[in-house]
């Protein structure tokens, strides 16, 4: 039978922490909208930053559909299922807010993460529900390692190739809807 909880206690809080990913699932408020659930992952990308809060590094992708459904509504669910030792899944329901790089707060909140080249963003989710249920059906399957490619990607393109990637794909989403359309890209000086 699945639990709801009050809040992420610390047990709770290294079993998410040790999950290699986990998946995200925001939505447009439009009917005919296009539902998205994105897989994350990478070692240090998550991370609880207090009893009902957590929080992701959003690196750059080729779509912009978490930021943009966010921007429109909040909702968001982040998902985590275990492949290794006992079974489990636990959903996190809440509304989510994007931090992006010029905004305040954004190194404060960055610094609790793996170092990562391609940021687009900070994604923390204040909690409204936070349950598990039993995943019977989730397969066993083995964590080898991370995939660097994202990164070595980003590391390539470098800071001015991201930036035109970013207003090339990630302006707005598959609806339509503000992405980082109007992203202000943080200054070095």
């Amino acid at each position: 039978m699945g639990t709801v909880f009050e809040a992420i206690d610390d047990q709770l809080a290294v079993w998410l922490q040790s999950q290699p990913i986990f998946f995200v699932a925001t939505a447009p408020l439009s009917a005919d909208g296009l539902v998205n659930c994105s897989p994350k992952g990478l070692v240090g990308t998550f991370t609880v930053l207090g009893p009902r809060s957590v929080a992701y590094l959003d690196l750059t992708g080729s779509g912009i559909e978490t930021v943009a459904h966010l921007r429109q509504n909040g909702r968001i669910v982040v998902m985590f299922c275990a492949f290794e030792g006992r079974p489990r899944i636990v959903r996190l329901h809440g509304a989510g807010r994007v931090v992006l790089p010029a905004d305040e707060g954004f190194a404060e909140l960055a610094g609790r993460f793996s170092s990562h080249p391609g940021v687009r963003s900070v994604i923390v989710v204040e909690l409204a529900r936070i349950s598990d249920s039993c995943g019977y059906a989730v397969p066993k399957l083995g964590y080898v390692q991370d995939r660097d490619v994202l990164d070595l990607d980003a590391a390539k393109k470098g800071p001015k190739k991201l930036t035109a990637y970013r207003a090339e794909r990630n302006a707005t989403s598959l609806d339509g809807l503000p992405g980082l359309a109007g992203f202000r890209e943080p200054t070095d000086g």
